[in-house]
C-alpha cells in the first residue's frame, strides 16, 4: 500500500483537485484507492459529492474503527470524509504525547488499499504534520503563481524539521505544476524555478483549464466530465508516475 499526502501550504494551488482526480484515475485503473480528508473544509468529499455522519473527526476521536469510517465514492475509490469538526480535534490532539502520528496509529489496521492518498489543508498544523508522516511520500501541486513558492519553500523547511526531530524519510515524489498557461512569462519563469530545484521529480504540468474549474460544481471528476480535455489528458501523465514508482 503505497501513501501520498498531497500538500502545499499555499492556498489555490489544486491540492483537491489533484487528489480527486488522480485517486480517480487509479481507480479507473483496477487499483483500490482511498481519500484520507484532513482538511477541515472537506472540498474533497464536496467535489465527490460524497455525503457521510461519520468521518475522521470520529477516527481520532476513537468512536469508530477505521473501516466504520470509510464511505465509497465511485467503483474501488473510498473516502474518509472532513468535517469542521476537525478544528477541535486539532486542540485535543494538541494535549496528547506522540500527538504527531495519531492519524497513523488510527490508520495502523487499514489494508486492502492499492493506495491512500491524503489531502492536506493549506496550513502548518498538526494534522498536516500527522498527514506527512503518516504517508512520507509527498505530491506537490503549485501553482503558476509567485507566492506559491512561499509555501513551497514552508513545507520543505517543516518536511527537514520533521525528519530531523523523528529520525523520519519524508521525500517529495512529484511537483506538479497546476494552472499552467505557456503564453505567460510568469508561467514559464516559475515552471523553471521549479526545474531548477526538483530536476527530474517535476512532472508535465496540468494547463488551466475550464473544465477543472466547472468539474467540481457538478461534483464529477475530470474523467467523468471532460474525458477527452487536456486536462485529462495531464492528469493521465500524473497517473502514469504514480503507477510507475
Amino acid at each position: 500500500m503505497k501513501k501520498y499526502a498531497i500538500v502545499n501550504y499555499k492556498g489555490g494551488t489544486g491540492k483537491t483537485c489533484t487528489v480527486v482526480n488522480l485517486a480517480h484515475g487509479l481507480a479507473l485503473n483496477g487499483k483500490k484507492v482511498l481519500i484520507v480528508d484532513v482538511d477541515p473544509q472537506s472540498a474533497s468529499a464536496y467535489h465527490l459529492g460524497v455525503k457521510a455522519n461519520v468521518g475522521l473527526y470520529e477516527l481520532l476521536m476513537g468512536d469508530y474503527s477505521v473501516y466504520d469510517c470509510i464511505t465509497p465514492a465511485r467503483k474501488n475509490l473510498h473516502i474518509i470524509v472532513a468535517s469542521e469538526r476537525l478544528f477541535t480535534a486539532e486542540i485535543k490532539l494538541a494535549r496528547l504525547k506522540k500527538k504527531e502520528f495519531y492519524l497513523a496509529q488510527r490508520l495502523a489496521n487499514l489494508s486492502g488499499y492499492d493506495y491512500v492518498f491524503v489531502d492536506c489543508g493549506p496550513s502548518i498544523n498538526i494534522l498536516n504534520q500527522n498527514a506527512l508522516l503518516f504517508a512520507e511520500n509527498v505530491v506537490l501541486p503549485v501553482s503558476m503563481e509567485y507566492f506559491s513558492l512561499i509555501g513551497v519553500r514552508q513545507l520543505l523547511n517543516n518536511i527537514k524539521i520533521l525528519n530531523r526531530i523523528f529520525s523520519k524519510n519524508i521525500q517529495v515524489f512529484k511537483v506538479l505544476p497546476t494552472f499552467f498557461d505557456v503564453r505567460t512569462v510568469k508561467s514559464r519563469e516559475i515552471l523553471k524555478s521549479l526545474n531548477r530545484v526538483f530536476l527530474d521529480r517535476v512532472v508535465t504540468p496540468v494547463r488551466h483549464s475550464v473544465d477543472l474549474s466547472e468539474a467540481p460544481g457538478r461534483h464529477l471528476t475530470i474523467f467523468e466530465y471532460a474525458p477527452e480535455s487536456k486536462a485529462a489528458e495531464d492528469y493521465v501523465n500524473l497517473i502514469k508516475e504514480v503507477i510507475n514508482d
